[in-house]
């Protein structure tokens, strides 16, 4: 036995270890007594071939019980090749019927506990029968004779031609030593050099074992032939694949050579394994539906995909492309359910109020059940923090059979975030409303433009100008997005946007907008949403459904007016949070529960009260009104304080005030000063006295009309030294003949004197309007004074 490896196969592609060839006398051994019952060895990854020497990693538990009994006995093992190598643990059936009985020449323990084992094929066999299974395979065998060899010079031409051909490959194979070539041509036996080859050819296990199966030595040599030939062929075409890539080569550059051969054998070989992902989307577009603009952009696309390797970097550029077209679902949409009670009960369970957003949806559901078709609205909540705006939306999905899509908008300065990137940038995207709309799987949705007042302008873009298109019933139906080439109908889908402040939206934008507006809570709807809605929402989270607690209306109004400032909810559900792990702890401690919540226990739990009405209640001096102002979080109260000193009739404005707020001040003393005397005030006043007016809370910033009656009540107070009613606060805008104007936000501020606990209001009488939209059970007990002239407003506002 020759201690060199020589071997024809690739050793980049081999999973066993190099095969050796043996002397012709061993493959000639004639005398070896095989037993009929022998002990299986199956193989994963070859086929072993008589005469020939290989060592062998066995790893299996079956197979190293097979091999240490035999070599304990007479060293004799059968080794088959398994049909499937992929298979871990096979059973009989997996295995095949033609093996070759090997004599284990060497058994080695390994250090990691495997064992190696150098065999040497004897004799082909045929499995007549299975005996065992356990603990590893044995079967009762029949020995396969070689049909005798005629010595005739066709045969001696096939072995020329084996010699020549193996040689030929050896050549052509850089990683092959070229001493194999010489070991092919001493080797003199027949039956050995066919068998040597065979067992080193670079060839399918299935063509390997059909060689082996074969019984003439001469119908054996021709198959070898036809296969060496293939291989000859397929290392040539390597070779030219090689020589041709190496021509274009660039030194740095490694990576391009591989992909320059990948690239030479699909054009010689033609297709590969991207004709599979092709076929699913060209039968996935079968069944779609879609425009034929669509169509034609996706069959254009799948004949340059066909064309294209896929190695190359547009190839993925262009398939996410068309993946994403054939995603979209063009006309794809949900029947929208026309049952308007059902819808009614919907909203009135997840939202209380409302009625003006309830109304309108109700009425957009009447008229597309009666014509079937229609333009979607746009429409816009705008209103406080916390009162259910965006919930509202999904309820609203909910209530029409309708997918639910959420977009936030705050912070949002970039448009390609809605128009999405052109597909040749590195990372592009498509827009986030047909990214959506792709997860949806629908093309009317009900998508939700969340804070739509708080989209960025700057530098790098204005995304309020792209939602121009999106926005607009009469274009939106050909929204063209920048990733997609094409334009997509929107106009199915039901637009909502959320914000708070009105003002903050862009004046184009705001005009495509149907605006709905939504005030804050009074106490007592706060109360039945608590009620109704809060409360068992809490008891769920913290795990309380068997728990029995009852907390009163009048604990929960407590609640409201001593521990939250707000138009919404949040603060109010962040205390009944606070309750809920009160009880939760006493709960999982097995102490007492209280059945009712008390004030007592309430002010235990949140601590002392966080707001006072009692400092709005009362002015205890000249010179102090009470204002009601407008915020993006609801209706509040604020102080103007007005104070005389000596001086020479300077005025003096503090308090973090906008320009439009001084302006009402100047407006306001300007108007007492020319009507002095109707007022009861001393002209000479003016000339010896300075007047600072101040609003506290400096830190917030202040502006706007509605102050104007409020700066006129305090600067009269101030001048005529006469306090101004208690419990009466106010609002509306001035002017310098004597008028008050119609402010906004009025039931916000309606509200919020409520809470402050002021019985008495003057407003404009133009706003009386307003004041009817409020339910009269919120503002029972309140009285308003209706006001066209600045005259009436001092002489309603001082104290008699």
């Amino acid at each position: 036995m020759t201690n060199k490896n020589y071997f024809f196969q690739n050793t980049d592609e081999s999973e066993f270890l190099p095969i050796l060839p043996m002397n012709e006398e061993d493959a000639a051994n004639e005398n070896l007594v095989i037993p009929d019952n022998i002990n299986l060895l199956p193989l994963r990854n070859m086929v072993l071939f008589p005469g020939v020497v290989i060592p062998i990693t066995v790893g299996r538990d079956k197979s190293i019980q097979a091999v240490n009994e035999a070599y304990k006995a007479d060293k004799l093992v059968g080794v088959l090749a398994q049909k499937d190598s992929n298979i871990e643990e096979p059973v009989a059936t997996d295995l095949v019927n033609v093996g070759t009985v090997a004599q284990i020449i060497r058994l080695i323990k390994m250090p990691d506990g495997g064992t190696t084992i150098i065999i040497q094929g004897k004799k082909r066999f045929r499995i007549e029968k299975i005996t065992h299974c356990d603990p590893y395979f044995k079967a009762d065998i029949k020995i396969l004779k070689d049909d005798k060899i005629e010595e005739d010079e066709d045969f001696r031409a096939h072995l020329g031609s084996i010699r020549d051909l193996a040689t030929q490959i050896i050549q052509l194979s850089p990683q092959l030593p070229t001493e194999a070539s010489i070991i092919l041509k001493n080797i003199e036996n027949a039956s050995f050099l066919i068998n040597f080859v065979s067992s080193n050819l670079n060839s399918e296990i299935q063509e390997k074992q059909e060689l082996l199966e074969i019984d003439s030595i001469k119908d054996r040599s021709l198959r070898l032939i036809a296969l060496l030939q293939k291989q000859l062929q397929f290392a040539e075409l390597k070779n030219k694949v090689t020589n041709n890539a190496r021509t274009e080569i660039d030194k740095q550059q490694r990576e391009y050579f591989l992909q320059q051969q990948l690239k030479s054998i699909k054009e010689e070989l033609g297709g590969e394994s991207n004709d599979l992902e092709i076929a699913e989307m060209k039968k996935k577009a079968e069944l779609k539906k879609w425009p034929a603009a669509a169509k034609e952009l996706f069959n254009s696309n799948i004949g340059k995909l066909e064309r294209m390797h896929p190695s190359t970097p547009d190839y993925s550029v262009l398939y996410n492309h068309t993946d994403f077209i054939l995603n979209l679902p063009w006309e794809d949409y949900t029947e929208d359910n026309y049952n308007l009670k059902f819808a009614q009960n919907i909203l009135d369970k997840d939202h209380y109020g409302m009625k003006k957003i309830k109304e309108r949806i109700l009425e957009y559901l009447a008229v597309l059940k009666l014509k079937g078709d229609m333009k979607s609205p746009i429409l816009c909540f705008v209103g406080p923090p916390g009162i259910g705006k965006t919930s509202l939306g999904k309820s609203i999905a909910n209530a029409i059979g309708r997918k639910y899509i959420r977009l936030s908008l705050g912070g949002l300065h970039d448009e390609s975030e809605i128009r999405g990137h052109r597909k040749t940038y590195i990372g592009a995207m498509p827009g986030r409303i047909l990214q959506n709309i792709r997860k949806a799987k629908t093309s009317n949705p009900v998508i939700i433009l969340d804070e739509i007042d708080k989209v960025g302008n700057e530098y790098r873009g204005d995304p309020s100008s792209a939602l121009l298109e999106v926005l607009d019933p009469e274009q939106n139906s050909t929204f063209y997005d920048n990733y997609l080439e094409l334009e997509y109908d929107l106009s199915k889908v039901l637009f909502i946007a959320t914000a708070n402040d009105l003002q903050s939206i862009q004046p184009a934008l705001r005009d495509r907008l149907e605006i709905i507006n939504l005030n804050g809570y009074a106490i007592e709807e706060k109360v039945e949403i608590a009620k109704k809605y809060l409360l068992p929402k809490q008891k769920e989270a913290h795990g309380l459904n068997k728990t029995k607690i009852k907390i009163t209306d009048k604990v929960l109004e407590k609640i409201i007016e001593n521990y939250t400032r707000e138009s919404g909810v949040r603060e109010l559900d962040r205390q009944l949070a606070s309750i809920m792990r009160y009880v939760a702890k006493l709960v999982a401690m097995s102490e007492e529960v209280p059945a009712n919540i008390s004030e007592e226990l309430v002010k235990e739990i949140l601590g002392k009260q966080k707001y006072s009405n009692e400092i709005y209640k009362t002015a205890n001096m000249p010179g102090v009104a009470v204002g009601l102002a407008w915020t993006q979080v609801g209706g509040d109260i604020l102080f103007i304080e007005a104070v005389l000193s000596d001086g020479k009739g300077d005025l003096k404005l503090t308090g973090n005030l906008g320009d439009v707020m001084k302006e009402s001040a100047i407006t306001a003393l300007t108007y007492v000063k020319a009507n002095a005397k109707k007022l009861g005030i001393d002209p000479e006043l003016f000339d010896k006295k300075n007047i600072h007016i101040h609003v506290p809370e400096g830190a917030v910033p202040k502006d706007g009309p509605s102050a104007g009656i409020t700066m006129l009540s305090a600067i009269t107070s101030a001048f005529t030294g006469k306090k101004l009613k208690p419990y009466l606060g106010m609002t509306g805008e001035i002017t310098l003949r004597g008028q008050v104007l119609p402010v906004g936000g009025i039931k916000e501020k309606i509200l919020a004197a409520k809470r402050a606990g002021l019985k008495e209001i003057i407003i404009c009488a133009e706003n009386e309007k307003d004041i009817l939209e409020i339910d009269p059970s919120y503002i029972n007990g309140m009285k308003f004074v209706y006001t066209r002239s600045m005259e009436e407003v001092v002489l309603n506002a001082l104290a008699k």
